[in-house]
């Protein structure tokens, strides 16, 4: 059996399509963190820019500022930190998730499902790949905002090895900029999605405004597999360490094999 896994958010207001001042800002936020005193970092979606349209001005390559500084702090902390930030490759825009291991190794996801009610889907190019991420014995799937909505896109299903059953993650996360005004479809779905998947959910938002006047109150979570909320959450900056406990999750997994009963289907 792994190890419990001990998950910490940063919920913060960001400064607009400014990366070096962003950085700087996590630099002192991340001053609290100890060195071996966490297994990852979540930060929200374009968490070094805002959610902005402005690629063109914004956009890194990997091999940029933002991704060294990433692995500077998953080296000097030990830990893997993740986030979504704007990535230019071969001429074309993603909403890229960036999962950073302490040794410089990295994975990353494509935002599949483009807001199109803010024109991201006419900027940036649509994910075609799930992705799923191992850490410390844990199996990790990551998401960013509007994908919240799909729920077939993170459905979470099984195989049977023998006499174990191996689901395809334990841990559903979601990095988000998902606005003050849409905070109740924001809780709701959050919820859902950790207990029609029985897996631990970690969702992170941002606070305060954007460059265009857009709102946002934070309420990042962490639930447990049965949708309870384990963490404090807030409308306001924090920075909060949770320990997630894998024989819990694997007790509600054998207490209710909900999976057993699960309609096979395709993802096109």
């Amino acid at each position: 059996m792994g190890k419990d896994l001990r998950v910490t958010t940063l919920q913060t207001s960001l400064f607009w399509e400014d990366a070096a001042k962003n950085i700087n800002y996590f630099n002192k936020q991340l001053e609290i963190i100890k060195r071996n005193s966490t297994d990852i970092i979540v930060l929200p979606e374009m968490f070094n820019t805002g959610f902005t349209m402005n690629a063109e001005k914004v956009a890194e390559l990997e091999s940029g500022f933002t991704m060294q500084w990433m692995n500077d702090v998953a080296s000097n902390l030990n830990t893997s930190i993740c986030g979504s930030l704007i990535i230019k490759e071969k001429n074309k825009f993603y909403n890229r998730f960036i999962w950073m291991n302490p040794d410089g190794s990295y994975q990353s996801y494509d935002k599949r499902h483009l807001f199109r009610m803010g024109g991201e889907d006419k900027i940036f190019t649509s994910g075609k790949e799930s992705v799923v991420i191992e850490c410390k014995g844990w199996v990790i799937c990551p998401q960013v905002c509007y994908d919240l909505r799909f729920p077939v896109w993170s459905r979470n299903r099984i195989e049977k090895e023998g006499k174990n059953i191996v689901y395809d993650y334990d841990i559903l996360l979601y990095v988000a900029s998902w606005p003050a005004a849409r905070k109740f479809a924001w809780q709701q779905l959050l919820i859902a999605r950790a207990i029609e998947n029985q897996a631990y959910l970690v969702g992170v938002n941002r606070i305060g405004k954007d460059g265009l006047g857009t709102a946002y109150n934070g309420e990042s979570v962490i639930l447990d597999p049965l949708g309870q909320k384990i963490n404090k959450s807030s409308t306001k900056k924090s920075i909060e360490t949770v320990s997630l406990s894998l024989k819990n999750l694997q007790d509600i997994r054998k207490r209710f094999p909900v999976f057993f009963d699960a309609d096979n289907f395709k993802l096109n």
